[in-house]
């Protein structure tokens, strides 16, 4: 059941990051769900708070956010470079 709720809340967490990041129209739903999973994962390392593997809570959820939109914007410090 765990990784049924990984699942949905990584895609929530993962599309409000792209939305906040402006990368919306360029990912799917796929890479959603792995930027909120992988942005939780980060969120947790970098603020040392509790993550969604914790449970589900206020705080929980905005170190995930914080987590997916700092991986997000170094996704876009990367393209940004490779396309000039």
């Amino acid at each position: 059941m765990s990784i049924i709720v990984w699942l949905v809340i990584g895609g929530i967490i993962g599309w409000l990051a792209s939305i906040i990041m402006r990368r919306d129209a360029q990912q799917g739903v796929l890479l959603n769900v792995v930027v909120g999973i992988v942005g939780a994962f980060l969120g947790g390392l970098l603020f040392g708070r509790g993550d969604i593997n914790e449970g589900l809570s206020v705080t929980s959820f905005i170190v995930s956010l914080l987590g997916a939109i700092i991986l997000l914007a170094i996704v876009n410090l990367f393209t940004r470079r490779s396309l000039r």
